[in-house]
């Protein structure tokens, strides 16, 4: 018969329970990475895992990561290997998880713990390339948009009500002006809020929701520049990831499944995860590669024959690991030229908006001149 718990020993498990508990992780990027390099470190020079943590939680200023590894403690503590508390404390996605899983396996546990930290890394600069190409367009966007409703909030009432009182026949153009300009004057400190918190909703949802964002997504990969920054992105994380973890020891599938989980992007995450459903059932990853639709449009031909042929030579790890580098590299040129690309197209778009406007206001000056020529006769 099961022995009765003392209540002093359900009151433990109760705290446990309580310390094992996910926690909220998101924004810890910075102090993940210190967190990784520094247990690698401190592993390798021979401390005890509890006193890497205790030496650790010292130098940590978040509250919430000091939590974290606190609970990791508590975890260690009752019994629990480091990687089981790891996966617990969700701090690192499932494929770092389960390199230190392997390391601890297999002996290996600062290497693969300084593994995780370089990829970690990578994933990070991977992530941060299109966000940097992309943050120019979106800065004067922007700012074109913010005196653009300035103006009309402002100075179109104004001149709405000078055009008013000419007795002229106004132009299509002039007309549309001044009606947005009434309009915001007297409606305007509730449309201009409404219509700002409209335009972040739909941008969350396009871009950043994850049932949604999806539809961003596809807006992304018909944009002429920006569409061959992606893939050239998605293919050096999936060379330089997939390549690290299968050097690691990783199994395929498993190096796979880390893959579909890490990548945002949702053709590559498709393809990546029939890859690895593929390769369980047996086929090897060239007639994967035959069997999805899209697999051409996502990784060139060239790219699946070097892939192919490592497999076939049982280098692939090494193959996928320069081609990762190379396509890395190719992506840092790509930002910067279409930086370039970009400033022209958005220069004319400015001025577009800024001829409209002046053609607005001054076609009725025109006609205003024209006519009182007209009445009094040409000198």
């Amino acid at each position: 018969m099961k022995a009765q718990e003392s209540p002093k020993h359900k009151q433990g498990a109760r705290a446990r329970t309580r310390k094992t508990r996910p926690l909220f992780t998101f924004g810890l990027n910075k102090e993940r990475d210190y967190f990784v390099e520094n247990l690698s470190m401190l592993l390798a020079g021979g401390m005890p895992i509890l006193g890497v943590l205790d030496a650790i939680v010292k130098e940590t200023r978040s509250r919430r990561m000091k939590t974290i590894i606190a609970s990791l403690k508590a975890n260690i503590e009752s019994g629990s290997s480091l990687w089981k508390a790891l996966a617990e404390s969700r701090l690192f996605p499932k494929h770092a998880v389960s390199l230190i899983r392997l390391g601890e396996e297999s002996g290996k546990l600062t290497d693969n713990l300084k593994v995780v930290a370089i990829e970690q890394e990578k994933d990070r600069v991977f992530k941060s390339k299109l966000r940097s190409a992309m943050m120019y367009p979106v800065f004067v966007l922007s700012l074109t948009a913010i005196i653009g409703v300035g103006i009309a909030w402002f100075i179109l009432p104004k001149l709405a009500t000078v055009f008013a009182q000419l007795n002229i026949k106004l132009p299509l153009m002039t007309k549309i002006l001044i009606g947005a300009g009434t309009f915001l004057g007297v409606h305007g400190r509730f449309v201009i809020p409404a219509g700002i918190i409209g335009i972040l909703l739909l941008f969350f949802f396009t871009f950043s929701f994850s049932k949604t964002k999806f539809v961003g997504q596809f807006l992304l990969f018909f944009l002429p520049g920006v569409n061959g920054l992606i893939k050239e992105i998605e293919i050096a994380r999936f060379g330089y990831l997939l390549g690290t973890l299968l050097e690691a020891g990783l199994p395929i599938t498993h190096a796979l499944d880390s893959l579909a989980s890490a990548t945002e992007i949702s053709p590559y995450r498709k393809l990546y995860a029939h890859i690895r459903d593929s390769v369980e059932d047996g086929n090897s990853i060239q007639k994967s590669f035959a069997a999805f639709r899209t697999t051409s449009s996502l990784i060139p031909a060239p790219i699946q024959q070097l892939i192919v042929a490592g497999e076939q030579s049982g280098t692939l790890a090494q193959i996928l690991i320069k081609i990762g580098q190379t396509f890395s590299e190719k992506a840092d040129i790509t930002t910067k030229n279409l930086t370039v690309i970009l400033e022209p197209i958005l220069l004319v778009i400015v001025w577009l908006g800024v001829v409209a406007v002046a053609l607005a206001v001054i076609l009725p000056i025109y006609s205003l001149v024209g006519g009182f020529n007209a009445d009094h006769g040409t000198p």
